[in-house]
Parts: C-alpha cells; sequence; structure tokens
C-alpha cells in the first residue's frame, strides 16, 4: 500500500516537485523525496546502484533504468473539450521511434491547408514522452487555438540511449513529417494527416527545457546541412520555451542559485551526453568559445520565452542576445515571464502569464510568410 501511495504521489506531482525545487525549497523538498524513495520499489533494496539522478531516475549495476517521474501515458483520440483528434505512428520500426500526430477540428474544409508544428518535448532528455498527460493536453490546447497541425516527437530518452541519439530521432521525425511534401513521403509509414492537411511552408520547430535544447540543434543543422529536408521545405520559425542550455563559467542570476540546483543542471547534461567534453560542448553552449554562430540558425523566424524564477533564464537571454548580434538574417522575439519558475505553464495553464505565453506562441504559429 506504501509502495502504491509513494509511486502515486511521485508520478502525480513531478512537475511540483521539480517548481518547487526552482523556488529555494530544494532541502525540505529532497528529504521527503530520500524518505519516500524507499517505498517506491521494495524489491529495489536488493539491487545495488550504479548511479542516480535524483528526482529523474535511478540506473542499477544490471543495467536496468528505474524512472522516478513522467511515466505516466495517456492513449490517443479525439478530446472532447477541443474537438482535437490524435493518432500515434511508429516511424522507425527498429528503434521504435515515433510522434504523436493532432488535428484540428476544423480541418473538415477539404482545400484548407494548415502550419505544421513539429514539437519536442522536455524531461532532461531522460524523462516524459510524446504521451505524457502534461504534453498530450498542452499540445491540445495548441492545436485547438493555432489551428494547426502538429507532430509530437517521442525520441529516444538517455541514459539508456545518450546523446546525441535524442537529436539523431528528432531529425530524423522531422525529414519524415516534411517528407509528405513530395509525392513519395519516405522513412515512415505515410501519414494522410499531414498529407493533405498541411503547408509546408509553414513549418514550426518548437520545444520546452530539453526539448527547446534539441529544437536548436535542429534548427542549426537545418542551417548547416542545406538541402536536406526533403522537397526543399524549409522551416519557418522555431519557438524555444524556457530553453536548457547551460555552461562551465556561472552567469547572471546562476551564482546565487543554490548548488544543488546548478549541480543538478551540470550533472543532467553529464549523464545525457557522457561523450561530450564538458558543459562547454556547443550543443548545450551556443555561446561557448568555439561554437558555431548562430547566423547559420536555419530558420527566418525565432521565439525565445524565459520565466523570471527559472535558473535557465539568463542562459535563455544569452541565447536571444547573441543570435540578434550574429548576423542571422531572420526576426527574432524575447518574452518573459516575470515572477514565474521553469515551464510553469505546464502545471498551470490557467494562470494570467500562462495564457498570455499561450497566446504569443499561437500567434506566432500563425505568422505570414511574407511577414
Amino acid at each position: 500500500m506504501l509502495t502504491s501511495l509513494a509511486s502515486s504521489f511521485l508520478h502525480r506531482h513531478h512537475r511540483l516537485l521539480l517548481v518547487l525545487m526552482d523556488a529555494n525549497k530544494t532541502l525540505p523538498l529532497l528529504l521527503l523525496f530520500l524518505l519516500l524513495l524507499p517505498l517506491i520499489d521494495s524489491s529495489s533494496t536488493s539491487q545495488q546502484i550504479d548511479y542516480q539522478l535524483i528526482p529523474f531516475f535511478i540506473k542499477y549495476k544490471d543495467g536496468h533504468v528505474k524512472r522516478l517521474i513522467g511515466n505516466d501515458i495517456i492513449v490517443a483520440g479525439l478530446d472532447p473539450q477541443t474537438g482535437v483528434s490524435t493518432k500515434d505512428v511508429t516511424i522507425n520500426t527498429k528503434t521504435e521511434v515515433g510522434a504523436r500526430i493532432y488535428l484540428p477540428k476544423t480541418t473538415n474544409q477539404p482545400d484548407q491547408k494548415l502550419p505544421l508544428l513539429v514539437y519536442v518535448h522536455g524531461g532532461a532528455f531522460i524523462v516524459e514522452t510524446a504521451f505524457s498527460p502534461t504534453y498530450h493536453f498542452y499540445l491540445n490546447s495548441v492545436v485547438a487555438q493555432a489551428n494547426v497541425v502538429a507532430v509530437s516527437v517521442n525520441y529516444r530518452r538517455a541514459p539508456e540511449n545518450p546523446l546525441p541519439i535524442a537529436y539523431d530521432d528528432s531529425w530524423e521525425v522531422l525529414k519524415w513529417a516534411v517528407s509528405h511534401s513530395t509525392d513519395h513521403p519516405a522513412g515512415g509509414p505515410e501519414e494522410p494527416w499531414l498529407k493533405d492537411h498541411v503547408d509546408f511552408e509553414r513549418v514550426f520547430l518548437a520545444g520546452d527545457s530539453a526539448g527547446a535544447n534539441i529544437v536548436h540543434n535542429l534548427a542549426m543543422r537545418a542551417g548547416e546541412e542545406v538541402n536536406e529536408l526533403p522537397g526543399g521545405v524549409e522551416i519557418l520559425g522555431a519557438a524555444l520555451i524556457c530553453p536548457y542550455f547551460w555552461g562551465e563559467k556561472r552567469i547572471g542570476n546562476e551564482a546565487q542559485t543554490p548548488e544543488n540546483l546548478r549541480m543538478l543542471a551540470d550533472k543532467t547534461w553529464q549523464i545525457a551526453c557522457p561523450t561530450s567534453k564538458g558543459l562547454d560542448d556547443p550543443r548545450i553552449n551556443p555561446e561557448a568559445e568555439g561554437a558555431p554562430s548562430l547566423s547559420k540558425l536555419g530558420c527566418s523566424r525565432v521565439l525565445v520565452e524565459v520565466a523570471g524564477k527559472d535558473v535557465l533564464k539568463d542562459r535563455g537571454v544569452l541565447y536571444y542576445d547573441t543570435l540578434v548580434k550574429s548576423g542571422w538574417k531572420g526576426k527574432a522575439e524575447l518574452m518573459e515571464s516575470d515572477g514565474e519558475n521553469h515551464v510553469f505553464y505546464l502545471m498551470n495553464p490557467t494562470t494570467e502569464h500562462a495564457v498570455a505565453l499561450m497566446k504569443r506562441f499561437t500567434s506566432f504559429l500563425n505568422v505570414d510568410t511574407e511577414d
């Protein structure tokens, strides 16, 4: 009974746990978590732990990984509140990389072509999936309000599948999605929702936290590997929401952040990308010495959103500033949600700042190609 209660508590409240950690209440929270930890899986006491990253996972020496949060899923189907329909697609049967596809109810007009949003979920590269309730309900709202077709990427996660696997998986899904602009979609099954309803001159990328990091790396790849996207498709815009960027040298509010939160940000990258040379790897620190210029970013519009109380805020602002000064020819926007914590809008989507962010994001997804 205790095991069930503890597991249920962690699954249902993991977003709250992360927000509380970001709100300088870390010590009591971690003490509570450590008290609950033995109750999560009583059989784990007889197994040897290899390493762990609390509150995300424990890896045992026999090789198996136990994720402590972000394990719930919700089945695809029709959402009665928004009228959005969803279905799941396996794109690569060998790796099981796939996506959840979202179609708004307004697509009953056969000639109407809608923007395409390729969304990459967050979760430290380690937890959550495209099928998590958090992202399912969020994207139902985005798709309904923006009137777009969405592809939510289900990439393989660390630590079993370390970076750059998530980058490559996301690139594979992006290429598959935009290949529907051609007569012969490639890289996976043909999907009529994409073939029949998407305007491939309006393709957007978006993601939050680690997902926003993946989006940046996808956009850089699109800019560097010209003509690699099928059909000559170009990415119109990229939205980076509370992006996870980091670095060796502390900047801005990072110096005043509790050391355990800074260490969590450090260790997340080190575990997710063990072959990296460190925290100044250009994939996690685009402003590092020797990093490719952001002028190569392969899209024409960028929206960067940061939260005022987020330890990652100043990295997001620095990214925006560096992009604007890089010589990149596109249009960049910066939005700050004052007084809010990391990915606040996922936990409390009806607050004033969450509603404002949704309005700004959905407006971004409906810019005209001539703007």
